[in-house]
């Protein structure tokens, strides 16, 4: 019996051997001077991804213009989808391309039932970034991005907004501004995949 007992022993001590204890981290008196950087939401490769998707359907999409109150719809080929979202692809959006010009916001939007990632410019952009302000919202419970929406300026005369609703469409807003500040809807696109 005492065999046993100090069997069971050496091997007890034998196994707390083979984990070494943690070694603690050595405490430091001066400030920590490490900055993380901001980890953006990569938005041009979820595009990508979302057009990937639909290429893999092999459904052509369906495409409503709509131009002073007047809407006509066409069959999208497949192969014309990037070129129509182009001005949404460029520049790449991910945190390497992006951070030193723009600034994350992060909550949850109860509104909308998401959570929202928000990014404005840190300053004036430089002239060849047209990107001005673009929002990501993601469902609380399932982690899924509901919706992207962008928005971009081309000088003081144009805008254009994109809004992506994941799986489901996406629309395309021109917006011309006049010397007086006002503006006007000069053109909707809208692209559904899902009808």
């Amino acid at each position: 019996m005492r065999l046993y007992l100090f069997a069971a022993v050496i091997i007890f001590l034998n196994a707390c051997n083979n984990h070494p204890v943690p070694e603690p981290k050595p405490q430091s008196n001066a400030a920590d001077t490490t900055v993380e950087k901001p980890d953006f939401f990569p938005v041009t490769s979820f595009l990508k991804g979302q057009i990937y998707n639909i290429n893999q359907k092999g459904l052509a999409p369906l495409k409503y213009t709509t131009v002073n109150h007047t809407t006509d719809s066409v069959f999208v080929k497949l192969e014309q989808l990037d070129s129509l979202l182009t001005e949404f692809l460029h520049p790449e959006i991910d945190s390497l391309n992006m951070v030193p010009f723009f600034t994350e916001t992060k909550f949850l939007d109860q509104t909308v039932d998401a959570f929202t990632f928000t990014y404005d410019p840190k300053a004036k952009l430089p002239d060849s970034i047209h990107l001005k302000h673009w929002d990501v919202y993601i469902d609380p419970e399932t982690s899924e991005v509901k919706r992207v929406y962008m928005i971009k300026e081309y000088g003081s005369t144009k805008t254009l907004q994109l809004t992506w609703q994941s799986n489901l469409w996406c629309k395309i807003v021109t917006l011309s501004h006049k010397p007086d500040g006002s503006s006007t809807v000069e053109k909707e696109e809208k692209i559904s995949w899902d009808y």
